[in-house]
């Protein structure tokens, strides 16, 4: 938000919602660089260096996680606890995406500390705005020594 490239992370098992979500944010230029993972257990190995991740040049920390609630190997729900629940991951910005609007989902999102929940399809409008009201966290978040 500030000039920098940005790096959004989006864990998405659907490869339909991907492609839109991906198309959307390329259409608004909203995004650098989308990295594109397909279940909870590749968003952790990315998101801690793990692996083909480990190479930080290459794969970034994202300024930005767009998380799939129903994922295989990983539950969305157990990978949004993972990383608020670490300190040096904590202050990433994560965006639940869901076709779920059942109640319970969306509150154990925002009880693990879920910045914001859209649900699938995305509303770009509505998806815009809250990417806007998380600037100030991209800005902290651009400034950790990595």
């Amino acid at each position: 938000m500030n000039g920098e490239p940005l790096t959004i992370l989006l864990v998405e098992d659907n490869l339909d919602h991907a492609e839109i979500v991906m198309r959307t944010m390329a259409d608004f230029q909203v995004a650098n660089t989308i990295v594109h993972v397909e279940d909870g257990e590749a968003a952790l190995n990315y998101l801690c260096g793990d692996g083909k991740y480990a190479d930080r040049k290459q794969f970034p920390l994202p300024h930005l996680m767009l998380l799939d609630l129903r994922l295989p190997k990983i539950d969305g729900l157990e990978v949004l606890k993972i990383v608020k629940s670490d300190e040096a991951l904590r202050p990433l910005p994560v965006v639940i995406l869901t076709t779920s609007d059942a109640e319970r989902d969306i509150a154990m999102a925002y009880e693990y500390n879920a910045n914001s929940c859209v649900t699938k399809p995305v509303n770009f409008i509505e998806f815009s705005k809250i990417l806007k009201d998380l600037g100030s966290y991209w800005l902290v978040w651009n400034r950790m020594p990595w």
